[in-house]
């Protein structure tokens, strides 16, 4: 059934001046000024960027500066996502069991914590700052659906996003410290997910399950939201084009189709409440894309296999 989500993301520029509680503090307070400004839009999840109460801090004094879950920053917006109903990915350096990790904390719409992820693939600087790499991706249950968390070195490594394709995650949040670029696109189809960065600059963008662009940030507006519906499901055109139509003609404007012709893939999304897209996909017998793939694979092991 329709899913309708707003899903904000804050750029922010670092505060790099003043010792390094007050650089930490000046960050903090800019980012719950610009959640609050994203907050306006009513979204139900805001994402902020990597890091970013440490953003403008050489490494081995940022990592001085880990603290343990809960903690100040945590309570503080906690305090927005309850008192505007959101969800908060708040990315900080944090200190568990002894070890400092890159992480990025869950903050539920009541203010609690959801969960932790861990970025699992810090880069070598940070390693040998004593960042210690998460043990693997995580995914969060949300009453949006399931979703997922992946921070700025990640995005180079496809074992991550593997797991989040094959959990069917239906949003991946993305804080970083560089933009990704045409990594974001191809991770997005990849996952067949809406993909929300977050960055330390402009340039944080939101994008479609197809790689398609739908906001990106800028200096003159660091605050993007978009509203979507997570009820979608992602299709190859091969041996679906038929069904859907018929699909179409029964259920005409309660379902919405959009072809992304170059990639042969096309995203199936229900505005009905009494039918889910996967609903539709099951009714009429059509295959999604990674259930193709998979049958593919099946065809050619089994032709291989009779030689």
């Amino acid at each position: 059934m329709a899913r309708v989500a707003c899903l904000a993301s804050v750029s922010l520029l670092s505060r790099g001046r003043g010792s390094p509680r007050e650089v930490f503090d000046r960050n903090v307070s800019a980012a719950l000024k610009l959640a609050g400004e994203a907050a306006l839009d009513e979204p139900d999840v805001i994402c902020l960027p990597e890091a970013f109460p440490t953003a403008g801090l050489p490494l081995r004094e940022a990592v001085k500066l880990a603290e343990p879950i809960p903690n100040s920053v945590i309570e503080a917006f906690g305090g927005l996502a309850e008192e505007h109903w959101t969800y908060v990915v708040c990315p900080m350096l944090t200190a568990e069991g002894g070890s400092i990790y890159n992480s990025a904390v869950l903050i539920g719409r009541d203010g609690g914590v959801v969960g932790v992820y861990h970025k699992v693939y810090p880069t070598i600087s940070e390693i040998e700052a004593g960042v210690r790499p998460g043990e693997a991706p995580v995914t969060f249950e949300t009453d949006l659906g399931r979703v997922g968390v992946a921070i700025c070195f990640d995005l180079n490594f496809d074992d991550v996003f593997e797991a989040y394709r094959r959990e069917r995650v239906k949003v991946v949040f993305f804080p970083s410290a560089y933009p990704g670029g045409l990594q974001v696109l191809m991770r997005a189809h990849q996952c067949a997910c809406y993909f929300v960065t977050a960055l330390l600059r402009e340039g944080s963008m939101i994008v479609d399950p197809l790689g398609r662009v739908l906001a990106v940030s800028s200096d003159y507006s660091p605050v993007i939201s978009v509203r979507v519906n997570l009820d979608f499901e992602v299709l190859h055109l091969d041996y679906n084009v038929a069904k859907v139509k018929r699909a179409k003609e029964r259920y005409g404007a309660r379902i919405a189709v959009e072809v992304s012709g170059p990639e042969g893939v096309m995203m199936l999304t229900s505005h009905s409440d009494e039918v889910s897209a996967l609903d539709v996909v099951r009714e009429f017998g059509m295959e999604l894309r990674d259930e193709y793939f998979e049958r593919s694979r099946e065809a050619r092991a089994s032709t291989l296999s009779e030689r």
